[in-house]
């Protein structure tokens, strides 16, 4: 027996030495977020995990979002400010510079739902795995405290790609050497470059993987909401994405993810 548990505890640490050997780099991209960017930098402030690279891309802000970020010099590995071709082309200069071995998305608005979201996404990558993410659920926008919909990630597969169905882009974190195998974000695409990217990184087989938890607030009305002429676009953009990585769709198979869509709104009941 005695020898079971010794096993058992060189396992143990052997697990967590592989876990905090990993660097996690966390990008945000913002512009003019004044009013949500001190949110985001405590979210990361207060996360337990050792290891994380923090690096945060600003459009040249002319509010007081780049002297916000100063102020927290202490957890921000790296700060640029200029003028970018837009958020893909702004999030692509991060991950360019990130040294981690593991890469993450954070929205200026959004914030980690705990204080220990990245120590369990990097234990979601021991043993092979490439990519990890998560479930989200959006928060109101004065109010980080009242849920009111939940974004799951549940029901996110290879085959429903074709549909415009993908799991929710602030929760997915990609090993980096598949950004430098497979490329970053195309700035040719207007709102769906974050949709094409993940397609791509499924359509070459990594090995994805379903973390049951919820690791991102996204604030309601952010930069990811868009009005009916975006949503079209985005639309045409899913297809597009599609036929550039081999996957057949077109406009009315991607319409029909709408059901899927309204049965999120009605999660809301069931997110506390």
């Amino acid at each position: 027996m005695n020898i079971y548990v010794s096993d058992f505890l060189v396992l143990y640490f052997w697990l967590l030495s592989e876990i905090f050997k990993m660097k996690i780099s966390i990008i945000t991209v913002c512009l003019n977020c004044e009013s949500t960017i001190e949110d985001t930098l405590k979210s990361v402030e207060s996360q337990t995990y050792p290891d994380i690279e923090y690096i945060v891309v600003d459009g040249l802000s002319t509010d007081r979002t780049n002297e916000i970020v100063r102020n927290y010099s202490h957890i921000v590995n790296a700060h640029i400010s200029e003028r970018d071709k837009g958020l893909y082309d702004a999030m692509n200069k991060g991950i360019s510079i990130a040294t981690g071995d593991v890469i993450g998305i954070l929205n200026s608005d959004d914030v980690f739902a705990d204080d220990n979201v990245i120590s369990k996404v990097a234990n979601g990558f021991v043993g092979g795995v490439d990519a990890v993410f998560s479930d989200l659920i959006y928060v109101a926008e004065k109010d980080l405290t009242k849920a009111t919909r939940l974004y799951s990630s549940k029901v996110f597969s290879r085959a429903l790609i074709r549909y415009g169905v993908m799991l929710p882009h602030p929760t997915f974190y990609l090993r980096k050497k598949f950004y430098e195998d497979y490329g970053h974000y195309k700035t040719d695409y207007r709102v769906a470059a974050d949709f094409e990217l993940i397609t791509r990184m499924a359509t070459n087989e990594l090995n994805m993987v379903r973390l049951p938890f919820i690791s991102i607030k996204m604030r309601e009305g952010g930069v990811s909401s868009r009005g009916l002429w975006g949503r079209v676009h985005q639309n045409f953009e899913i297809v597009r994405a599609c036929r550039e990585n081999g996957i057949y769709t077109n406009i009315f198979l991607v319409m029909l993810k709408l059901p899927y869509k309204i049965s999120t709104l009605a999660l809301r009941w069931f997110v506390r």
